[in-house]
């Protein structure tokens, strides 16, 4: 083996990129593939998307959790009983609100359709963004991907 062989072995050996897995990413994107919101989750963050009722006018809160590339609804969050909410489920009160534990429901894309009058926020961990405004009143998907970490 040459010398130039072996410098070009070494300058090989030595710009080599590894990419491993670092933990789970919530990606929110707008309708028009603009990625609004990229965050780490892990299993115990809470993602949160809360609404005001368009006809009760009261503050709903969907929970859910990263689980295995999925978002998994927990519960639902609610003051008083309306359209579309679940008025005949068994429900518990926690804090003067209503709190309902869904059966599971698994979901590799949620879809929300925000919009001025719910004015959505997302809430993931302790973090809020208003994403009513950010996808301009269109709607969004959340999904959780797998975040990679580059070494060269």
């Amino acid at each position: 083996m040459g010398p130039s062989l072996v410098v070009a072995l070494l300058v090989v050996a030595t710009t080599a990129v590894v990419s491993t897995a670092t933990g789970p990413t919530l990606v929110v994107t707008a309708e028009d593939g603009e990625r609004i919101v990229v965050t780490p989750v892990d299993e115990d963050t809470e993602v949160v998307v809360e609404y005001t009722h368009s006809v009760e006018q009261t503050l709903v809160r969907d929970v859910y959790v990263p689980e295995d590339g999925q978002l998994v609804m927990t519960r639902m969050e609610f003051s008083s009983f309306g359209a579309g909410l679940p008025a005949q489920a068994d429900v518990t009160v926690r804090d003067g609100r209503f709190v309902y534990r869904p059966p599971r429901s698994e979901h590799e894309t949620l879809r929300v359709e925000t919009g001025t009058v719910a004015d959505h926020d997302l809430v993931v961990g302790d973090e809020r963004y208003d994403i009513a405004t950010l996808a301009d009143g269109g709607s969004i998907e959340l999904t959780v991907r797998e975040r990679w970490r580059t070494f060269t």
